[in-house]
């Protein structure tokens, strides 16, 4: 009988005791826990394993022996060697109702009578401080595990204002483990996104940063062994019901889920659409439209940016941002739609989208912004231009273009009309090669296209302000069907100017070529 798939299921002990496939982890967290530096921060993006790590931690540190029968660190660990855990997760803390201070210091007094201890009516920090010197006087040092640390920073970065107070009574709270030194055995503090250290942190000088080190890289998400060993039983029935071999499989599985990478060697798959795959046998964007922060795509839209293969970056700008300078690229790639791509001599990262899953709903959102339509209108728009061009149906071609843009308002596109031309335009077409063979290039105030079809190869050229007829001359003088010579398909030259006036094509072009 197959073991279930612990789709959001956070909880070791339940996963455990209720027959739920657990990938086995315990090496690499015995090795985390025997290491010299005892106080760590690691950043990854939600619903990759976090949650699941630090309940992992706490059976191991209460000695709960029976709940690793079978797995690596059973007999590699001293099971009677007991420590207290105090287990703060801030996402189940009701900071939006009850404002973040009120929020911690209601979970501090829960936690501490819950533990038999006595807390005065004081602040936060007071308060933590003392439950952290009282459970360890009584019971020996401390293990501190910290979940979603900036749940209440990441909630907040559409109302600065509030991200900041919330700010400074984290700073104030975190402050008290500088002088806890003596009572804590080993602390672990987990997030999303990596904020500044000067402005949450500032004070922890021996904490150290898990995030891109090489020994965390496979700590969380699942590896290719780990996939095609654990999920080897979960596979011929989705073989059978998808109608594919397992090698097939296989490689579309690390199309859309692999490719999250924090040390350049390693490549992980996402575990929550891997669980969800398996468990629905079909593939789809589980963990995009598992929930989406709204403020990416208007963060992107506010910065002018539409294509992410052009972004090269050093590791200091990664490594955090601050709630002042919002920058895109650090919380992209903390958050997950971006990783590690390569490395070149000079130290610079290239990035890029992890996989598939990713890529294509990020097209999506970002489509839906700049075109002021739900997302959901986006991928309609995108087949039927895939259909048309599969029809040779140029005039049908040139409505869904020109509906890509009819819902943006006249006052917004007429003051950035540029922006908005080549980024639907290159969005769309981009987009589009997930349908079709297509090919969009972008620069230097240009927009040219190539898509290709079982009868025809079109080739396109996009003009704004001018005229079809420059946009066809483009396209002739400078040969760009001779790329295809040697191909037998008939070649479609199509020149298409678009009007910043009427934000509408108002003029387009077909030729054979």
């Amino acid at each position: 009988m197959l073991q279930r798939l612990p789709v959001g299921i956070q909880t070791f002990e339940k996963l455990r005791q209720d027959n739920y496939l657990y990938v086995d982890k315990t090496e690499a967290i015995h090795q985390l826990l025997c290491s010299n530096a005892g106080y760590y921060f690691l950043s990854r993006p939600r619903r990759f394993g976090k949650s699941l790590l630090l309940s992992t931690i706490k059976e191991i540190y209460q000695g709960k022996r029976t709940l690793f029968d079978g797995l690596w660190i059973a007999d590699q660990w001293n099971w009677n060697k007991v420590h207290p855990v105090i287990h703060l997760s801030f996402a189940s803390m009701g900071y939006r109702t009850m404002g973040l201070e009120a929020a911690i210091a209601a979970e501090l007094q829960a936690l501490a009578q819950q533990l038999g201890l006595v807390l005065p009516p004081t602040e936060i920090d007071r308060q933590f401080r003392e439950l952290l010197r009282q459970l360890a006087i009584r019971d020996g040092k401390v293990v501190l595990l910290i979940d979603e640390y900036d749940k209440p920073l990441i909630d907040y970065l559409d109302d600065i204002p509030q991200a900041k107070t919330n700010q400074q009574v984290m700073k104030t709270f975190y402050s008290v483990l500088k002088d806890s030194d003596p009572h804590l055995e080993f602390l672990l503090i987990t997030g999303v996104s990596k904020f500044s250290r000067v402005s949450i942190f500032s004070d922890l000088n021996n904490l150290f940063d898990l995030t891109m080190d090489y020994s965390a890289a496979t700590l969380l998400g699942y590896t290719q062994t780990e996939l095609e060993q654990y999920f080897e039983p979960y596979m011929p029935a989705v073989q059978k019901r998808m109608k594919v071999d397992r090698e097939t499989l296989l490689e579309q599985l690390r199309y859309w889920y692999n490719g999250y990478r924090w040390d350049l060697e390693s490549s992980v798959y996402n575990p929550y659409s891997i669980l969800s795959f398996f468990q629905a046998q079909a593939f789809r964007n589980f963990w995009f439209e598992s929930g989406t922060p709204t403020f990416l795509p208007k963060l992107m839209h506010r910065d002018k940016v539409y294509r992410l293969d052009t972004f090269k970056v050093d590791e200091l700008m990664l490594g955090n941002y601050d709630l002042e300078t919002l920058q895109l690229i650090p919380v992209m790639f903390q958050t997950g739609y971006l990783t590690l791509q390569s490395q070149d001599k000079r130290g610079m990262y290239w990035l890029d989208y992890p996989n598939r899953e990713v890529r294509n709903a990020m097209l999506i959102f970002l489509m839906a912004e700049w075109a002021h339509v739900e997302p959901a209108y986006t991928t309609p728009m995108v087949v039927q231009l895939s259909d048309a061009f599969d029809n040779n149906d140029m005039p049908a071609l040139i409505e869904v273009i020109k509906t890509m843009f009819k819902k943006i308002p006249y006052q917004i596109f007429i003051k950035d009309r540029e922006a908005y031309y080549h980024s639907l335009i290159y969005l769309t077409f981009f987009y589009l090669g997930q349908y079709s063979e297509a090919e969009v290039n972008e620069n230097n105030g240009r927009v040219d296209c190539v898509v290709k079809t079982a009868t025809h190869i079109y080739i396109l050229e996009f003009k704004l302000d001018k005229s079809a007829q420059v946009a066809m001359e483009q396209i002739k003088s400078r040969d760009y069907a001779g790329a295809f010579r040697d191909d037998p398909r008939p070649k479609v030259l199509v020149g298409i100017n678009f009007s910043s006036e009427l934000k509408s094509v108002d003029d387009w072009m077909m030729e054979m070529g």
